[in-house]
């Protein structure tokens, strides 16, 4: 059986790559290579990993920056060939900035930066993230950003939709999704979505940050839907 390879994209600025990298190893057994943004060929990879944090300090706007970077060419040509790439906080921001998931993170609609726990539905299975989990599972994550507010013009909004690639809504405990729960002016408290080839993936919570007794432990039920992918 070949070696299985997890990559984590390191940026100027990212402050969850540590945090990633102890989550893939406890949670899937596998010590995850770490990989410079300045790197332009990533030999072999089962999966990548974007993390979280201030990439070139959101100089500009959160993400943009990093999409120069050779590492970004190099995802967007891995991405468009198939390989699974999962995009958190910041990395959602860069997915989007480098049009390999479609709408945009804007300012939070309160214009605070938000950082706390959230409740988070389940909308869709049929993809290779979520395959195994029953559709409605709630799990409970931490968010810390201040530009989260997915938006997406109505008729975008209305292909997501279409296509099943609204995969993460903010919700309560027992999965209600209303405005009460919607943390930052998310269109339709999206908090993640899929492209249309549904092999990547960007969400906005942390699942790092649930892994371990000081949290929810619902961490573990996200990256235990990766095994699969190695």
């Amino acid at each position: 059986m070949s070696k299985k390879i997890v990559s984590i994209i390191v940026f100027p600025g990212s402050n969850c790559d540590r945090d990633l990298a102890v989550a893939v190893k406890n949670c899937l057994g596998i010590k995850p290579q770490l990989i410079w943004h300045d790197t332009a060929h990533i030999k072999k990879t089962n999966l990548i990993l974007i993390p979280g944090g201030f990439s070139y300090g959101d100089y500009l706007r959160a993400g943009v920056i990093a999409t120069k970077s050779p590492a970004i060419k190099e995802i967007v040509r891995l991405g468009l060939n198939g390989v699974p790439i999962i995009g958190i906080c910041n990395g959602f921001q860069i997915l989007t900035e480098c049009n390999l998931l479609e709408g945009a993170l804007i300012k939070n609609s309160h214009q605070l930066f938000e950082c706390k726990e959230i409740y988070l539905k389940v909308e869709n299975t049929n993809n290779i993230f979520f395959k195994n989990l029953p559709k409605r599972t709630v799990m409970n994550f931490p968010i810390a950003n201040s530009q989260g507010n997915f938006f997406i013009d109505k008729d975008n909004l209305k292909s997501l939709e279409d296509n099943n690639q609204i995969i993460l809504k903010y919700s309560s405990s027992n999965g209600k999704v209303d405005i009460s729960n919607n943390p930052n002016g998310s269109i339709k408290n999206i908090a993640g979505i899929v492209n249309k080839k549904k092999n990547i993936m960007g969400l906005m919570p942390h699942p790092e940050r649930a892994i371990d007794k000081f949290s929810s432990k619902d961490g573990q039920i996200f990256f235990s839907c990766l095994k699969d992918l190695l």
